[in-house]
């Protein structure tokens, strides 16, 4: 079966490993997983990821973070802008994800970043998810 969001697919990956308490969620590998990824390890939501090539098809491998007491860092990941419906906006409106505790993921001219540094760079674009 193909996945019509491989975005939200990647979410519920995470979602469902972290319910499970999985030491890692696996997935298809994709450019923009990669940057997601990576995002999310410099934020600190996530342990570590890694990309595993098996033959022509590669695999993200995200390893989920717990805290001391095993309560997931990650208390809610969820999409946005999905593909019925888009979600944009300008610099001026990125909201803050629980009033700053949280993170919202976009895609702008100039990559994937945090709504954090997209404010800061001025720059407007999609929102993907906001984590929590």
């Amino acid at each position: 079966m193909a996945v019509t969001d491989p975005i939200a697919d990647m979410l519920t990956r995470i979602r469902n490993g972290i319910h499970a308490r999985h030491q890692r969620a696996d997935m298809p590998a994709s450019k923009l997983k990669i940057e997601l990824a990576k995002i999310l390890k410099e934020e600190g939501y996530i342990a570590n990821f890694k990309i595993a090539e098996e033959g022509k098809k590669k695999t993200l491998k995200v390893f989920l973070r717990y805290d001391a007491d095993g309560e997931s860092v990650i208390s809610t990941i969820e999409r946005v802008s999905r593909p019925g419906r888009r979600v944009y906006v300008g610099a001026a409106e990125i909201t803050k994800v629980m009033g700053g505790l949280g993170i919202n993921i976009l895609t702008t001219p100039r990559g994937v970043m945090t709504g954090k540094n997209a404010r800061k760079s001025r720059l407007g674009g999609e929102v993907l998810c906001s984590v929590s």
